[in-house]
């Protein structure tokens, strides 16, 4: 095993910054945005990110901390959040109920506002929501069973980060592949669609490295019964990323990282309904020349909607930059 440093909850802790403010009656953030759907349409989803308590699991690289709480809401005011956000967002087909933690932690998301939470989302065609894969069990089939009844599907996104054997175990999230295994196995079994997280270039890798392991982690997870993966590059922001990079053991990844990676996904033998999208939040961050970036992340933009490959764009600053 490399010699590389282990962070417990205590270290990642004491690297942090300042949560932001939060309100619990509002969600710290929502918008709407298209996405290519399992049919192959481009539908719009509405995207909803709850303010809830903190996740319990303090990953390595995780900054969703930030805008959480430090103790449970109290039940009514996830519904109240659903409400203020639609409220102010045009209509969608889908909806996804983002909380910065685990939904089914009922620590997080109280069990006794399902119903209320089903009520608010009866009119969508499916529900999207993330979990830890440990924290996936009964209380995903509750919820499951419940959206039936007004005939919406239950999507849920389980974080893989990657089957990296040396640097998952590294990542403080207290989970194995194995782990993910199981979680995505008992999903599609019981009929709920899963989606999975997947890290380009986490900590300890270089950006060649992160390539190659976000393509072997996406081929597995779809291996598994994953219908849709989403490539997240690996941010700094929380306060252990910045200790990591100044320790020569993490840089973000490139956007030439960005681009190779989805195009090579895209070469995976996989049904038509499987999708593979890259995360183009703060995309811009990513790249070393301002003057393209622009239209390369546009081509990304394009890419994650038609799920077909575009040639890349030849800019007279940098050229091609995907590297082979």
């Amino acid at each position: 095993m490399p010699d590389w440093p282990v962070f417990n909850d205590s270290d990642i802790l004491a690297a942090r910054g300042l949560r932001n403010g939060t309100d619990v009656m509002r969600p710290w953030a929502f918008l709407v945005e298209p996405e290519r759907s399992a049919s192959g349409r481009v539908e719009d989803v509405a995207t909803l990110f709850l303010t809830n308590r903190e996740c319990p699991i303090r990953c390595l690289m995780c900054d969703l901390w930030q805008n959480t709480t430090t103790e449970p809401v109290s039940t009514g005011a996830i519904p109240a959040q659903i409400d203020f956000a639609l409220s102010q967002l045009p209509p969608a087909r889908h909806i996804k109920l983002y909380n910065s933690a685990n939904f089914f932690d009922p620590m997080s998301i109280p069990v006794a506002d399902y119903p209320a939470i089903v009520e608010r989302v009866r009119g969508f065609d499916s529900v999207i929501v993330e979990n830890h894969p440990k924290l996936t069990g009964p209380r995903c089939l509750k919820f499951r069973d419940l959206l039936a009844e007004h005939d919406v599907e239950l999507e849920v996104a389980l974080g893989l980060e990657t089957i990296h054997p040396d640097v998952l175990p590294r990542l403080n999230k207290q989970m194995t592949v194995e782990d993910f295994d199981r979680a995505a196995r008992l999903l599609t079994d019981e009929g709920i669609r899963v989606r999975a997280f997947v890290l380009l270039r986490p900590p300890f890798l270089s950006d060649r490295e992160g390539i190659e392991w976000a393509v072997k982690s996406v081929e597995h997870a779809f291996r598994v019964g994953v219908s849709v993966c989403s490539i997240v590059p690996t941010r700094a922001g929380n306060g252990m990323m910045e200790q990591l990079q100044r320790e020569g053991h993490f840089s973000p990844p490139s956007l030439a990282a960005m681009e190779e990676t989805l195009a090579r996904c895209l070469e995976l033998t996989m049904p038509e309904s499987h999708r593979v999208f890259v995360d183009l939040w703060d995309a811009v961050k990513f790249a070393t020349c301002l003057e393209c970036s622009s239209v390369r992340i546009d081509r990304l933009r394009r890419i994650n909607l038609s799920q077909t490959h575009e040639s890349l764009i030849s800019t007279p600053c940098c050229g091609p930059e995907l590297r082979r």
